[in-house]
């Protein structure tokens, strides 16, 4: 029997780029939860009847949300819900279990590579039925909701039993619990020449990869260690836990530490890589080599012919605004289209579905194809290694003759987390209205050619995203770009990208952090960020 529970609107529900993210504790206060589920569901519309996905992440309180959103799609009239064994869905691997079994759409419970535990941090974002998450119009319309809502439905009955496979009835509706990794693994084999990355692997091609006790360590060693032959301690912390292990499950130089110290240390696999939370982003690694997000999104470019499912060439290449002009260097040489979008995967559906674009790729470690909706971090390391099986060169050598052909960006992002929301907030007001002024000011040797915000005019549905980045382009063709961060629960993430351009013929081997020595100082006169966020530095540079 359905009932109508009464609430009262929390006023802090409004989704960021990837869905609502808090700390578990403001998640666990009476109704939340339910007021957000609910939100999404009244939004929709021709639902009854239609299938449901649901999964996350392993995080915790992820099984308790699951059990809350199964019994509310049953009051709300879905006719079947999908959820992973044990709760486990990585992001890709929702969306594509929301393309292939022509779900409704799909409720993902992540905060992605944020922390978890009991004093973390956690998250929920509704996906769409294309597999991709929903796009501004929609997830507005939910804010709004969430800020007047007044009752959520749900129904009564046991807890579903997530760890076994198979189905149970809900007040009429079907749960259906479901292999997590079978459908994934299968769409890999499809895109990549698996007999091929086998024997690079069997010729002793050494490989580390580090799931941070997050959601792909199942689908790792499925892919890595049983299906490709690689080495059992291939895969390190690969057992999905709660609070990541008390690890930061976000794939860098910092929260990666251990796999930075094996690969640059002198017995170095060949190949390491890492994948985050949910499993979209991915870390690249070469024998004493750290390959940058926007890097390997070009190296992917222009290598991804050399994988069985793109051999047939790419429609176009799409980045984020804050990404780096690498990828847009090989689309220009393959003659192919470049799309620059604002940060969020969301942004690159309406091209994915229109097919003007194969590969996409944001600095935030996020790569990935039209294969699914979503960025995919397995996909973006199975691409490297089918590569790296074809052309049976190092990391270094790919990364080598991949500048001297389309010369190098140096580049990086320098994130100032936690800091004051109001020192944050001012900075970038501050910043905006100088923005006029700028123009042909020199500091530090660096003369501005142009200083805009960044706003996307979408070329397939017309819709335009505003507020999307303050950008200083210097003369030479070096740029700097400031950005207030979504993904945070606490406090503000202030994101410096720092980017400069050498050619072919150029010098390409500087350590990054000289070559954008200038650029950081600049930087800070003219935004002031030692001044407002009280840090001699960032937290994290990536």
């Amino acid at each position: 029997m359905t009932m109508t529970i009464t609430t009262t609107p929390f006023a802090d529900q409004k989704p960021g780029t990837s869905g609502l993210r808090k700390k578990v504790r403001v998640f666990q206060q009476t109704h939340y939860a339910e007021n957000f589920v609910q939100s999404v569901f009244d939004v929709l519309a021709d639902y009854v009847g239609q299938t449901l996905v649901v999964g996350g992440d392993g995080r915790f309180l992820n099984r308790d949300v699951i059990q809350t959103i199964i019994r509310m799609a049953a009051a709300n009239g879905f006719g079947r819900v999908l959820v992973g064994l044990g709760g486990i869905l990585s992001t890709p691997a929702a969306s594509n279990v929301i393309r292939k079994q022509g779900a409704f759409g799909g409720l993902i419970l992540s905060a992605s590579h944020n922390p978890g535990g009991p004093d973390e941090d956690f998250g929920i974002k509704y996906n769409i039925g294309n597999g991709g998450p929903a796009p501004e119009k929609m997830t507005d319309a939910i804010y709004a909701r969430s800020k007047v809502i007044d009752r959520y439905f749900t129904v009564q009955g046991p807890d579903v039993d997530l760890d076994r496979l198979g189905e149970t009835q809900m007040a009429g509706m079907t749960v259906s619990v479901i292999d997590p990794v079978a459908d994934y693994a299968k769409l890999m084999e499809q895109l990549f020449d698996f007999g091929a990355i086998r024997a690079l692997i069997a010729d002793g091609f050494s490989i580390s990869f580090d799931a941070m006790h997050a959601v792909t360590g199942p689908y790792a060693l499925e892919i890595l260690e049983r299906r490709l032959g690689a080495p059992a301690g291939t895969v390190v912390n690969g057992t999905p836990l709660p609070d990541f292990g008390g690890l930061n499950p976000d794939p860098n130089m910092v929260h990666a530490h251990d796999l930075f110290e094996r690969m640059f240390g002198p017995d170095a696999p060949d190949f390491g890589a890492a994948s985050d939370g949910d499993g979209d982003r991915n870390l690249i690694l070469g024998r004493n080599i750290f390959v940058t997000p926007s890097d390997s999104l070009a190296a992917l470019a222009a290598n991804a012919h050399l994988a069985p499912g793109y051999a047939q060439g790419l429609k176009g290449i799409a980045r984020s605004m804050p990404t780096s002009g690498a990828a847009d260097r090989v689309a220009h040489a393959l003659g192919l289209p470049l799309y620059e979008t604002p940060t969020g995967w969301k942004f690159f559906g309406n091209l994915l579905d229109a097919g003007l674009v194969t590969i996409c790729g944001e600095e935030s470690a996020g790569t990935g194809s039209d294969h699914v909706r979503e960025k995919d971090g397995l996909w973006a390391v199975l691409l490297w290694l089918n590569i790296l099986a074809v052309r049976r060169e190092s990391v270094e050598a790919i990364m080598a003759a991949h500048w001297a052909r389309f010369g190098r960006n140096y580049y990086a992002r320098h994130d100032y987390e936690g800091v004051d929301i109001v020192a944050a907030e001012r900075l970038v007001s501050e910043l905006r209205a100088a923005l006029p002024r700028l123009p042909v000011r020199t500091t530090h040797g660096l003369t501005v050619a142009e200083a805009d915000e960044f706003e996307y005019l979408d070329p397939v549905d017309g819709s335009r995203s505003q507020g999307q980045g303050l950008r200083l382009r210097f003369e030479g063709g070096a740029r700097i770009v400031f950005r207030l961060s979504g993904t945070g629960t606490s406090g503000a993430t202030l994101r410096i990208y720092l980017e400069r351009y050498e050619g072919p013929e150029g010098v390409l081997d500087l350590e990054t952090a000289a070559a954008l020595a200038d650029l950081a100082a600049v930087a800070d006169a003219i935004a002031g960020i030692v001044r407002y966020t009280g840090r001699d530095g960032p937290t994290v540079i990536m």
